[in-house]
């Protein structure tokens, strides 16, 4: 097994993933807010950490994947209220819908979804716990909130000091009585219509940060490994964690390594639902496959900006064609290969380093360009000598392109030539071996206009999908 390094926000380093010894090593990533259609801004996280667990899986290193859902919320609450539906059923709606996108773009590695209304109890007893050890007070008729004051690390993650705590860039807890102005929300306290649980510290609800320190100490415990999410998260979200669960626990480091996904713009302009200018993964998917996504996702390192444009996936439809062209053309080799000479092309060199710089890549905070790009060399290598050979190294080929995409969590789905266009391309092969051209190119025409196009090898025709 290769080492594996990622680059940690906090230490500003890259640091070796390692797990507990005897443990699986615990990753949480913060999940959505269940009151809307997921944008493939959101996809772009959820398809990294996908592809990262997935990478971490292939190199025998046990994952236990945990993600929250944020299903009661004041976002929630307004999309009731402005829908005239309970909250409930729109929580439970969009749910549902984040789960069919997550199938449907092939994501498939978290193993706990942990919805934040399910763990009330855990929620209340880490508020308890921070009321006990003086990290939090309470404002009558408001609810419990965090002294950020009493937390002297407050701003380490994002390199932050407390007067900027309010210089956020997603949700911040409003209220005049706060103690100080990065102060955020516990407990919220139940008001009319809105939904409530009884518990020790009053009927309320949770506010948003506590959910996620909550539900990771009820399964990791007050420290693990790995904690990842976009970046706009990193303050005053993942900061807000940070301070909680040190202050509940007194253990430091809460997490060994943080990750964090950078921005996903859309023509120049960050891709968000208050912007409203945002592509839903269900309107992306009726016009391209699900792994155009995942191209264009795999094509940037995860840190970096990522400007979607109509173009762009395009360019990366056209790439993922490519690559099902190349094992069409390698199972075409693999069927069809008969020894007509000895001019054989050998890839056995090409493909041992192919899979070394594959691996260095990912391990390398995991730079899919990187691995990326070794694919499509390795394709560039061999396309001009694919007719040469032989039926054991198409199979070796075969057998490492489809290891390396399912890595990266890519499903090469093979085109299948339909009968007619089968027995027109042998038809025609007969015609143009025996020199009656015109008959040979008035089948060609045939096949085009069936949506196929003919490529005359050393080994016979080799029909593939015009499009």
């Amino acid at each position: 097994m290769r080492p594996v390094f990622l680059f940690d926000s906090l230490s500003g380093k890259k640091e070796l993933v390692e797990n507990s010894k005897g443990k699986p090593l615990r990753v949480f990533v913060c999940g959505p807010t269940v009151y809307d259609y997921p944008h493939i801004g959101n996809a772009r996280t959820y398809l990294i950490f996908d592809a990262l667990v997935k990478f971490l899986r292939s190199q025998s290193i046990k994952v236990f994947y945990l993600q929250n859902i944020t299903d009661v919320d004041d976002k929630i609450i307004a999309r009731a209220e402005n829908e005239k539906m309970d909250w409930k059923k729109i929580s439970k709606k969009f749910f549902e819908v984040y789960r069919r996108n997550m199938k449907q773009l092939g994501i498939d590695s978290v193993t706990k979804y942990a919805p934040a209304t399910k763990f009330i109890p855990a929620i209340t007893k880490q508020v308890q716990k921070l009321l006990e050890k003086g990290n939090a007070y309470k404002i009558d008729g408001d609810g419990y909130y965090f002294d950020i004051s009493t937390f002297p690390d407050y701003g380490k993650l994002a390199k932050r000091t407390a007067e900027q705590a309010e210089d956020g860039v997603s949700r911040i807890d409003q209220s005049i009585n706060k103690k100080n102005k990065g102060d955020f929300a516990l407990w919220k306290f139940s008001k009319p219509g809105e939904p409530s649980w009884k518990s020790s510290l009053g009927a309320g609800r949770p506010g948003w940060h506590i959910e996620d320190t909550a539900i990771s100490e009820h399964f990791f415990g007050p420290q693990y490994d790995l904690h990842g999410g976009a970046m706009d998260l990193k303050f005053p979200h993942h900061e807000a964690e940070i301070a909680q669960q040190e202050s509940a626990s007194g253990k430091k480091p809460f997490v060994k390594i943080w990750v964090h996904v950078g921005f996903l713009t859309a023509n120049g302009e960050k891709m968000s639902k208050s912007l409203g200018n945002f592509v839903t993964i269900e309107d992306f998917l009726k016009k391209h496959p699900a792994e155009v996504l995942r191209m264009i996702t795999l094509s940037h390192h995860y840190r970096s900006p990522l400007n979607y444009t109509d173009e762009l996936a395009q360019e990366n439809l056209k790439r993922w064609q490519s690559i099902l062209e190349f094992l069409g053309k390698l199972d075409f080799v693999s069927k069809n290969f008969r020894k007509v000479n000895t001019d054989n092309f050998s890839a056995a060199e090409t493909l041992i380093n192919f899979e070394r710089k594959f691996l260095e890549s990912l391990g390398d905070d995991f730079g899919t360009p990187g691995a990326m790009a070794e694919i499509f060399s390795l394709i560039n290598t061999i396309n001009p000598n694919v007719y040469k050979l032989d039926k054991s190294e198409a199979n070796g080929l075969i057998k490492k392109i489809r290891w390396s995409l399912k890595i990266l969590g890519l499903k090469p789905v093979l085109p299948k030539t339909p009968a007619k266009v089968a027995v027109l391309a042998k038809k025609r092969e007969k015609f143009r071996v025996s020199k009656q051209f015109v008959q040979s190119d008035g089948l060609r025409k045939e096949i085009n206009d069936l949506g196929f196009e003919v490529e005359d090898t050393s080994l016979g025709p080799f029909t593939w999908p015009r499009e």
